[in-house]
């Protein structure tokens, strides 16, 4: 029999990229017929989905690490709050410094919750919401 997880050892297996929710995300994205890049080194926060040229930014955040507020995924850690509750702040402030950054440089930012990437209905629904409200730039021949 194995000896239990330690915190850090269960805290050192959570991902960063290619979570269930970004893959989702990245699907449904894809079927709707946009085309992207992901984890686009070169911009403020490194968006989970990119397109440049179209210059839109997708994050994908999950409800807990991102504090997604009345969200039942989202739980208050009991133990430790002091560093859980300093941690998630700061993770709150660098979203909201990463959106505006994009923003400032033309971007058109969403972010897609973890809980709403589990019903594909109301996640295409999102996202073709946001790619309808994208004015398209000009082609010039």
């Amino acid at each position: 029999m194995r000896a239990p997880l330690t915190r850090s050892e269960m805290m050192g297996r959570v991902r960063s990229k290619d979570t269930k929710p970004e893959v989702r995300a990245r699907s449904a994205a894809h079927a709707l017929g946009h085309r992207f890049r992901i984890h686009v080194a070169d911009l403020p926060g490194k968006p989970d989905l990119a397109n440049k040229a179209r210059r839109w930014a997708i994050f994908v955040h999950g409800c807990f690490w991102h504090s997604h507020e009345k969200c039942r995924l989202a739980s208050k850690p009991r133990s430790n709050t002091g560093y859980w509750s300093d941690k998630l702040a700061r993770n709150q402030e660098r979203d909201a410094i990463h959106e505006q950054a994009l923003r400032d440089l033309g971007y058109q930012v969403l972010v897609v919750w973890e809980c709403e990437t589990r019903d594909d209905a109301k996640l295409r629904e999102v996202l073709a919401a946001f790619f309808g409200g994208l004015s398209l730039p000009s082609e010039n021949c």
